[in-house]
């Protein structure tokens, strides 16, 4: 009898031996590098930089607004087990804060270096994330501007290096390709807002998301559906009949709104004045996979593609 016994003994514990060495058992264990990024922008970068040497989470993933996002159990046991999380910073992501505890050490703040908006002041657009201002009223949707998402790759590139030394090389190699992949969708989005005649190049948007592209791109934000740069705002009467009277007035073509936001109320808006309403933009995420809007250079070019046929 023992002589069967030994043999499948021997193969029981192979099998064991072959799932511990899978982890299929633990998500948590990889050879990888364990990496959390905060927002679905900031994931999108660091999957370019990163490949396959990294074990990626995403906390917001696509399709889900961060202004309104609650973090889970599973997300702190996430951020608990990464040797880096990766965070866009600007009050953005603030609801990591609390649940990192003791262990912010391992935190990067990727959009050090950018150039900042700040709705309202002159000159905003020359500031830089560490510059020593308060940043509270900072428009946190950096990645809208190549240049930035550009200056986030690099950032990625070596946090991840500083990490994991061995592949330094990699992820430097990685962040130069997807950086140059940034400047040819650059000149893609100048192409396509050239086309846009001059005085058509007036946007009203659901809220104040596209401040960085509209800049950079030379179009003129006119007006924004919900105040602010939060979705959790909702305008007032007098507030809907202005933007309403402006919108006649300055002859704008179209009302552009974000699929993670509710347009109610830029509908009844784009109903009350006649306008065109183009309700599938990207603002604070990107989208699902296949849709070619799941990276942020294809974001990017989904966007300009949709304003640029409103606006023509």
């Amino acid at each position: 009898m023992y002589k069967h016994i030994a043999p499948a003994l021997f193969v029981l514990m192979a099998l064991v031996t072959a799932a511990a060495c899978s982890g299929n058992g633990d998500p948590g264990q990889s050879d990888r590098l364990r990496v959390v990024a905060t927002v679905a922008p900031v994931g999108a970068l660091t999957a370019e930089v990163g490949g396959d040497l990294i074990e990626l989470r995403t906390l917001v993933g696509a399709g889900v607004d961060p202004h309104a996002y609650t973090i889970s159990a599973s997300d702190r046991k996430a951020l608990n087990n990464a040797a880096v999380v990766l965070r866009n910073g600007l009050e953005l992501d603030a609801f990591i804060d609390r649940a990192l505890g003791d262990e912010r050490d391992k935190v990067v703040t990727v959009t050090e270096g950018v150039r900042l908006r700040i709705p309202g002041e002159t000159g905003a657009e020359e500031h830089a994330e560490d510059d020593g201002h308060d940043h509270g009223g900072v428009d946190p949707h950096v990645w809208q501007d190549v240049g930035n998402a550009k200056v986030m790759v690099e950032n990625i590139a070596a946090a991840l290096a500083a990490a994991d030394p061995e592949h330094e090389a990699a992820y430097r190699e990685n962040a130069a390709a997807y950086s140059a992949r940034l400047d040819e969708v650059d000149r893609e989005i100048r192409e396509l807002i050239e086309s846009i005649p001059q005085e058509n190049r007036k946007m009203v948007t659901n809220h104040d998301a596209f401040g960085y592209f509209v800049e950079r791109y030379g179009l003129e934000l006119v007006g924004t559906v919900i105040p602010g740069m939060t979705t959790a705002a909702e305008p007032s009467a007098k507030e809907i009949a202005n933007l309403e009277d402006l919108i006649r007035r300055e002859g704008v073509k179209a009302i552009f709104a974000e699929r993670t936001v509710e347009p109610k109320i830029a509908r009844r808006i784009s109903a009350d004045t006649g306008v065109t309403i183009v309700d599938d933009l990207y603002g604070d995420s990107l989208g699902p996979p296949g849709s070619g809007a799941e990276t942020v250079d294809g974001m990017l070019l989904w966007n300009a593609t949709r304003i640029a046929e409103a606006l023509r």
